[in-house]
């Protein structure tokens, strides 16, 4: 795991802010204001571990585009660097996420009870098959 304090730097200064228009209801001062914050960062062009960046364009998250650009949207507060902040806690745990590798498989064998199951409902479903081919004749 990369350190934190050291982490959020780093993604910071990576990182490209914009302040676009929040959506939803508001007041008199919605159509003037650009509160809420688009970040975009680039993970391949990142300077993450190899691995991680590896482990972060394979997740299934629907934030990552095809290019590998994180587009995170923050727009919870009323104040521009309040959602900054937000949107960079996110990044950050994004990619804490992916910096844990992923626990290796154990391989367990089936229990004996469940082989016995399977293999008695396999024997019942055959008879019923069978006694279905005896009926049609």
């Amino acid at each position: 795991m990369i350190a934190g304090e050291a982490l959020r730097d780093r993604l910071r200064a990576e990182s490209v802010f914009s302040a676009i228009r929040a959506q939803g209801a508001g007041g008199q001062n919605v159509n003037k204001v650009s509160n809420a914050v688009q970040l975009r960062f680039d993970v391949r062009a990142s300077s993450l571990p190899d691995g991680v960046k590896a482990r972060l364009l394979a997740l299934r998250d629907q934030r990552i585009s095809a290019d590998g650009v994180v587009v995170i949207k923050a727009q919870a507060h009323r104040s521009l660097p309040r959602n900054q902040v937000e949107a960079l806690a996110r990044l950050c745990a994004l990619v804490d996420a992916a910096a844990q590798p992923p626990a290796p498989r154990i391989a367990t064998r089936p229990t004996a009870a469940s082989q016995r199951r399977r293999l008695d409902d396999k024997a019942r479903r055959g008879q019923l098959k069978a006694a279905r081919r005896r009926g049609a004749e």
